[in-house]
């Protein structure tokens, strides 16, 4: 007996991971980050909304997914923020310049940043993304009465070192080496983050 063909939610496949991919992508640049639900990419990938966790796990990596980023920023703070706080500008330096550095990982990202300064709803989705997912989160792990303030000071001087790193390549900081950067730009990002860092004494 042929079985007959639904209209129903589609089984999971290569193909049904770049449906809820493509999906999302739409659903991310027309809502922006926080109109979109891991539900609401299922509905139109026309998939059980178990499915999309599934692939993509959280919003976070749906996201990274959609945006075709092999590497999630919000991911690697993440994990940066799991370690000795005394460090953490350091640690969180290096481990941009790694990946901003690397052709596989660093190709994509450069592309989302330069994209995003002329395409208004990817500058829209970007700033959201960065406001929620990194302001916000280092916000909460600061913990202090001017957190917002300091997070936010701390992700402006990061994006400085992106756009003159990687999309405008200024000289010298386009050719500097990643020891050099750090050497010279921790000290401004552990004063941006506050005496939180060294309070444990």
């Amino acid at each position: 007996m042929n079985k007959k063909m639904g209209r129903g939610r589609r089984p999971g496949s290569p193909d049904t991971q770049e449906a809820i991919r493509l999906a999302a992508r739409d659903r991310f640049l027309r809502d922006g980050y926080q109109g979109v639900t891991m539900r609401s990419v299922a509905t139109d990938a026309g998939v059980d909304v178990a499915l999309v966790s599934y692939y993509f796990g959280s919003k976070q990596g749906l996201f990274g997914a959609a945006m075709a980023l092999p590497a999630n920023p919000a991911d690697l703070l993440e994990a940066e923020l799991a370690g000795d706080p005394e460090t953490l500008p350091e640690r969180l330096l290096r481990s941009l310049l790694f990946v901003w550095d690397s052709p596989e990982t660093g190709a994509p990202l450069r592309a989302l940043a330069g994209n995003a300064a002329l395409d208004p709803d990817l500058n829209r989705l970007v700033r959201e993304v960065v406001g929620r997912e990194i302001i916000g989160r280092l916000a909460g792990h600061l913990g202090t009465p001017d957190a917002p303030q300091r997070a936010a000071t701390f992700a402006t001087q990061i994006a400085g070192l992106i756009f003159s790193r990687y999309i405008f390549q200024f000289e010298p900081m386009a050719s500097m080496s990643p020891d050099d950067i750090v050497e010279r730009l921790a000290p401004s990002l552990r004063l941006a983050l506050g005496p939180t860092l060294t309070a444990s004494d």
